[in-house]
């Protein structure tokens, strides 16, 4: 054991049970796992499928919450075969999950010494590689955090609502009918991102109200939808703040923003969402870690 680690702070979150680790390996890891049989039998669930992450990514996050939470004080990570023995998983789905963090850089991997916590990394409250809420990342930056909706509807894919180019995105005609949601974010009634979304028309399977429409979009297709968000292509624009938008974020016109002018694939990439938010960079600082390759 690591000096200074806690097994007991290891063991007591384990996210699943032994007889759900062993079906979420066969369900979602080619239905084996090289290091582990299992023979327990569970009811097939195509909707648990669907959404339970995997266990490479309950593990991930699991070690990442330690990491976070302070519990490997000299800043050195156990041994793979170490954590995968407390955990009750394989060797793979921890070396995987290390991986993961690395990737991330919440971790370095040195050959020889070992594996260790990547402090600076862990600064950085906003992963811009990574999709989440904009309610999670105004928490990580300390805000307490509300959404109002500021508009819902329906319009057509070729409308000056929208924005010019959206059509083209979301490859549809012009007269294509779409979803338009603009949301606020705030903190303490003081808005800091506004995001304005555009979904064709066929995405969800029924009609979703104001109040659900508070939700992160990509919840909502989670549970509603025909497609699941996979990925964003996102481009970073620096933008000057007009009409509605100084308005909304109550700023002068004219004031700097950054903005994202993203588009949202599903799995088999096709694009299912057009998104542009704006950021108060007085209020919401947003950085990143670029690596040498």
């Amino acid at each position: 054991m690591a000096k200074g680690f806690s097994q007991a702070a290891l063991t007591h979150k384990v996210p699943v049970t032994a007889g759900a680790n062993c079906f979420l390996r066969r369900a979602l890891t080619s239905h084996s796992d090289p290091d582990i049989s299992c023979h327990t039998t569970i009811p097939f669930d195509s909707a648990m499928l669907k959404r339970a992450p995997s266990l490479t990514d309950q593990v991930k996050s699991h070690i990442k919450e330690l990491i976070l939470n302070g519990e490997f004080p000299d800043g050195r990570i156990p041994a793979e075969m170490e954590l995968a023995e407390v955990l009750g998983v394989s060797r793979t789905t921890v070396r995987d999950a290390l991986g993961r963090l690395e990737m991330e850089g919440a971790i370095n991997r040195r050959q020889g010494a070992g594996t260790f916590v990547n402090d600076p990394v862990l600064q950085i409250r906003s992963r811009l590689e990574e999709i989440w809420s904009y309610e999670a990342m105004l928490q990580a930056h300390g805000f307490a955090p509300s959404t109002v909706v500021v508009e819902v509807a329906s319009t057509t894919a070729g409308s000056d609502m929208v924005g010019s180019g959206t059509a083209e995105a979301l490859n549809l005609e012009a007269h294509d009918p779409v979803l338009f949601v603009k949301k606020l974010f705030l903190e303490n009634d003081v808005p800091v991102i506004l995001a304005c979304n555009v979904l064709p028309d066929w995405v969800f399977t029924r009609v979703i109200d104001q109040d659900e429409l508070k939700r992160p979009i990509y919840e909502l297709l989670d549970e509603y939808g025909l497609s699941r968000l996979s990925y964003y292509l996102t481009e970073i624009v620096p933008v000057l703040a007009v009409d509605d938008v100084s308005d909304l974020l109550q700023i002068a016109p004219g004031t700097p923003l950054i903005s994202f002018d993203e588009t949202g694939y599903d799995a088999d990439n096709h694009p299912i969402i057009k998104s542009y938010s704006y950021f108060r960079d007085d209020l919401l600082r947003l950085r990143l870690m670029r690596r040498r390759v």
